[in-house]
C-alpha cells in the first residue's frame, strides 16, 4: 500500500510547499532524531519501587569492583545489583521505641522525622563500609562490612560497635550532608545540633582531634546546603592536599541586595590541625569563592543559575587538574530553569591566589583587600613547598588573625567560556526519590544503526564500533577492533568497509511505487534521522541506467521533508533515490518508482469496470478492496477535475450513491431496540410540544 500512501501525499505538497529551507549543516540542533515508537523501543528503565516501610532513597554509593550500588534510605541499607537492579540485598537499620518516643515528645512527626534515614555512605577500607543515619534526631554511626572479594557476597551491620555520629549526618532528615573519607577520618559539612542552626565543616574519625569551622560566624557560612566534596592535589607533594567542598548559602551581608543565594567553594588543606592560641581545633586553612553560572544577555543582563544541586569530576591525566561540572537551578521566581556549567582547576586556584573579600568605606561594602598580606599566605597549607612550617600551629599570630577575618575571596569563578554547557554523566544512571530507585541506561547505541558509519558520526561516548555492530564502549576494553571518533565522527578514516558495500548502512534499502497524475503535483517524503545530513536527490529516467542530480527551481522544490514536484509531466517518471551526506559518507536512504498517469489513462480508470482491460492501473488495483477501488476512483476524479463546478458536481454525485446505497440496506437488519424505543419517544415528544405549540393563544 505505498502507492496508495503516496497518492495520498498529493494534497500535502501544496502545504508543504511554504516550508522551503536550504540543506546545511545544524550545529545547534541533536544529531539523532527518533521518533515516538523508537523512543518507547529503546527505553529499557529498570524500577525497583521501595519497600513499604521505607523511603527516601537518596544516598548513594557506587562500588564498580563489586559490581554494587549501595543506597541508604528510611530505616534500610540496600545493596544493588548494578547490572539489574531489581537484584539485592537488605539491611533493616531502624531507631529503638524509645528513641522513637523521646523524638515524638520533642514535637517531630513519628512518621516523616523520628526514624533513621541514612545520610553517610563511605567506602571505609577493602572490606567495609561507614554508615551514619540521623537515628531520630539522635545521630548514629557503624560498619557494614562487605567482604574482601566481589565473590563473598556478604552485607552485613556490626551491630557491636555503634558511634555517635553528631558531626557525620545531621538530626533532620530533610538538610543535606556531604562527606568524604580519606585515610580513616571523615571530612562531612552538615548541621551539628538538634535545631539544624549550627553549620559546619568537620573533620571526625582518625587518631587526631576533631576540627571544624568558626562557630556563629556568617562571614565563615551562612545557613549553608552542602553538596558535595573532593581530594584534589594541589602539587606533587600529599602535604598540600586539599580538601575542597560544594555547597550554596545565603549572600552575605552587603554581597547582594536583597536575600540571595549563592553557589560556592570552599578548601581546607587536609593537614590543618588548627592554630595553638587562635582559632584552636578549628580550620585556619578555609577559604571560599563564589560559583557563577550565568547566561550572558544583552546589555550586561545575565541570567543566574545560584542553586547548586550536584557535581561532578572528570578526572585527566593530570590529577591535581580535574574538570569541575556543577548543576544548577535558578532560584528566581520569574524564570525557571537548570544549566549544567564547566570549570577549571587553574581558574579556581587563580581566584584562591588573589583578592581577598574586605569590608570598608562609609557603606561598610565588600571591597578586594588592599593592604598587606601577611606571611605565609593565608590558606596555603604547612609543607616544604611553601614556607617550610611544619604545622598550621606553628603558623604566626597575624596569620591565624587574619584567616579568621577574611574566609572569603573577592573574585568569583567562571565558567570555562563563560556559559552553561549541557552534558550527560557516567555507563548507567541511577535515580533515587522519595519512593523507590530507577536505573537508566544512558547507552542506547542500537538506535544509531546497523554500520559503522552510522555508530562513528554518532559521537556518543558511550558507544563504539566492535567489528560486528553498535555496541556499549568499554575504556578498558583489549579488543582492537573497537572503533569510536568522538572528537571528529569521521567514518571514513575509521570505517574500513565502507567502499566493499552499496548500501554502507547495513540496512535493508526501503522502496516504494507511488503513482501521480499528469499537471498535478506530488511529493516524495525522505527525511533522515541525523539532523546533521544534507538530504542529495538522484534521478534515474525508465530504461536508463544512468543517474542525474535534480535540480531545484519551479518545477522542482525541496523542503526538510522532502522533494515536491508541482506539475508532473510523463517526463518524471522514473526512479528517485534520496541520500543523506554526512562527513563524506553518503547513505542511500529511500528508492521512490514513480509513475505519471496521463488523462487518457485516468479516463480509462474512472469510465472502465474495475476488471476492465490490460493498462497499467488495473495492475495497480488488482490488491484492492472495493471499497478502496471506489475510494481510488474518486479520489482521481477530484484531483483530475480542481474547478469549483465540477468538485461540487462530483461531490454531490457521491453524496447521492452513499444515500442509495443506505437506502437499499436489507429489510432484516438489526436494530437495536433501546436506540429504536429512545427515538419514537423523542418523535412523541417533538409532536406533543408541535400540538401544544399549535394550541397555545398568541398574544399581539
Amino acid at each position: 500500500m505505498g502507492w496508495l500512501r503516496g497518492i495520498a501525499l498529493l494534497s500535502l505538497g501544496v502545504l508543504l510547499a511554504g516550508r522551503v529551507n536550504c540543506q546545511h549543516v545544524k550545529n545547534n540542533v541533536p544529531r539523532l532524531k527518533l521518533s515516538y515508537k523508537e523512543m518507547l523501543e529503546s527505553n529499557n528503565v529498570i524500577n525497583f519501587n521501595g519497600l513499604a516501610n521505607s523511603s527516601s532513597y537518596h544516598t548513594f554509593l557506587l562500588d564498580e569492583e563489586r559490581g554494587r550500588l549501595y543506597v541508604g534510605a528510611k530505616d534500610h541499607i540496600f545493596s544493588f545489583n548494578l547490572v539489574n537492579i531489581k537484584e539485592y540485598q537488605k539491611i533493616v537499620w531502624p531507631v529503638s521505641h524509645s528513641r522513637r518516643d523521646e523524638c515524638k515528645w520533642a514535637g517531630k512527626d513519628i512518621v516523616r522525622e523520628c526514624a533513621n534515614f541514612i545520610k553517610v555512605l563511605k567506602a571505609y577500607n577493602q572490606t567495609h563500609l561507614y554508615a551514619c543515619g540521623t537515628g531520630a534526631f539522635h545521630p548514629v554511626c557503624t560498619y557494614i562490612e562487605v567482604g574482601s572479594h566481589p565473590e563473598d557476597n556478604i552485607f552485613r551491620m556490626e551491630e557491636s560497635h555503634f558511634e555517635n555520629g553528631r558531626g557525620k549526618s545531621p538530626y533532620d532528615p530533610k538538610l543535606l550532608t556531604a562527606s568524604l573519607l580519606v585515610d580513616g577520618e571523615l571530612y562531612s559539612g552538615t548541621a551539628a545540633d538538634f535545631m539544624g542552626r549550627d553549620f559546619a565543616i568537620f573533620r571526625t574519625l582518625g587518631h587526631h582531634h576533631p576540627i571544624r569551622t568558626e562557630q556563629h560566624d556568617s562571614r565563615w557560612l551562612n545557613d549553608p546546603r552542602f553538596v558535595s566534596a573532593h581530594l584534589i592535589p594541589e602539587s606533587d607533594n600529599p602535604e598540600d592536599d586539599k580538601i575542597y567542598f560544594f555547597f550554596r548559602e545565603n549572600a552575605i551581608d552587603g554581597e547582594h541586595t536583597g536575600k540571595a543565594t549563592h553557589a560556592r567553594i570552599g578548601q581546607i588543606c587536609k593537614n590543618d590541625f588548627g592554630g595553638h592560641r587562635s582559632l584552636v581545633n578549628k580550620w585556619t586553612t578555609f577559604l571560599k569563592a563564589r560559583l557563577i553560572c550565568s547566561v550572558p544577555g544583552p546589555n550586561g543582563i545575565d541570567t543566574h543559575f545560584d542553586e547548586l544541586q550536584d557535581v561532578f569530576l572528570m578526572n585527566s591525566k593530570d590529577p591535581k587538574n580535574p574538570i569541575v561540572y556543577g548543576v544548577f537551578t535558578t532560584s528566581s521566581n520569574i524564570f525557571k530553569g537548570s544549566a549544567v556549567c564547566m570549570y577549571s582547576m587553574t581558574d579556581v586556584r587563580r581566584v584562591f591566589l588573589g583578592p581577598y573579600a574586605h569590608r570598608d568605606g562609609p557603606n561598610y561594602q565588600w571591597v578586594p583587600y588592599q593592604g598587606r598580606v601577611p606571611y605565609p599566605r593565608p590558606g596555603t597549607c604547612p609543607s616544604k613547598t611553601f614556607g617550610g612550617f611544619d604545622s598550621t600551629k606553628d603558623l604566626p599570630d597575624e596569620v591565624i588573625t587574619f584567616a579568621r577575618s577574611h574566609p572569603a575571596m573577592y573574585n568569583p569563578v567562571f565558567p570555562i567560556n563563560n556559559r552553561p554547557i549541557m552534558i550527560k554523566t557516567d555507563q548507567q544512571l541511577y535515580i533515587g526519590s522519595a519512593t523507590g530507585v530507577s536505573q537508566l541506561p544512558l547507552h542506547r547505541c542500537d538506535v544509531y544503526g546497523k554500520a559503522c558509519a552510522e555508530c562513528c558520526l554518532a559521537r556518543d561516548p558511550y558507544c563504539a564500533w566492535d567489528g560486528s555492530s553498535c555496541s556499549r564502549y568499554f575504556p578498558t576494553a583489549k579488543r582492537r577492533t573497537r572503533r569510536q571518533d568522538i572528537r571528529n565522527g569521521d567514518p571514513l578514516t575509521h570505517c574500513s568497509d565502507l567502499h566493499h558495500h552499496n548500501n554502507p548502512s547495513g540496512q535493508a534499502l526501503e522502496e516504494k511505487i507511488i503513482y501521480g497524475v499528469e499537471n498535478s503535483s506530488t511529493f516524495l517524503e525522505c527525511s533522515p534521522k541525523s539532523q546533521r545530513a544534507v538530504v542529495y536527490w538522484q534521478f534515474q529516467k525508465q530504461n536508463d541506467d544512468r543517474k542525474e542530480e535534480i535540480k531545484v527551481g519551479d518545477h522542482v522544490i525541496r523542503t526538510e521533508q522532502g522533494l515536491l514536484l508541482r506539475s508532473l509531466h510523463r517526463r518524471d517518471s522514473g526512479v528517485y533515490f534520496c541520500h543523506a551526506v554526512e562527513h563524506g559518507f553518503m547513505q542511500t536512504l529511500l528508492k521512490v518508482t514513480l509513475e505519471v498517469i496521463d488523462n487518457d489513462h485516468l479516463e480509462e480508470l474512472l469510465h472502465k469496470e474495475e476488471d476492465g482491460d490490460g493498462s497499467k492501473i488495473k495492475d495497480a488495483t488488482n490488491s484492492m478492496t472495493p471499497s478502496q477501488k471506489i475510494w481510488y476512483r474518486d479520489f482521481m476524479q477530484l484531483i483530475n477535475h480542481p474547478n469549483l463546478n465540477t468538485m461540487d458536481e462530483f461531490c454531490e454525485q457521491v453524496w447521492k450513491r452513499d444515500r442509495k446505497q443506505r437506502r437499499q440496506r436489507p429489510a432484516n437488519a438489526q436494530v437495536n431496540p433501546n436506540k429504536w424505543k429512545h427515538l419514537q419517544e423523542n418523535k412523541k415528544g417533538r409532536n406533543r410540544r408541535t400540538h401544544e405549540f399549535e394550541r397555545a393563544p398568541r398574544s399581539v
